[in-house]
């Protein structure tokens, strides 16, 4: 798995790096064939606070790509925002992929 983690007039620091990653291990622990991973960390200059901090993530896996993004006032909590939705997307892609796979077997 190729993990890329950027920042947008934001400098990523190793408590984040360190943060992102093990929050993304939730991911793997689900569906194991995910090939690429790349986060985007921002910070708008928006005049409103509170959805100032951003966090998207894109992840290539077999078939596709799963795309996700959060605002929230804190970055950490955007985070944790971002792998909630990603983590039900995979959890979704995983049940379609093994359901279609299911019936082709049972018509054999």
């Amino acid at each position: 798995m190729n993990l890329t983690i950027s920042g947008h007039h934001l400098e990523v620091t190793p408590a984040l790096r360190g943060y992102v990653t093990t929050k993304l291990e939730r991911i793997t622990r689900h569906f194991d064939q995910v090939v690429d991973v790349r986060v985007l960390l921002s910070v708008d200059n928006q005049k409103e606070k509170n959805k100032r901090q951003r966090a998207e993530c894109r992840i290539g896996v077999k078939g596709n790509d799963l795309f996700a993004e959060s605002s929230h006032e804190d970055l950490y909590a955007a985070i944790d925002d971002l792998v909630d939705k990603l983590d039900r997307q995979v959890v979704r892609h995983k049940d379609k992929a093994q359901a279609h796979n299911h019936i082709a077997a049972k018509h054999l």
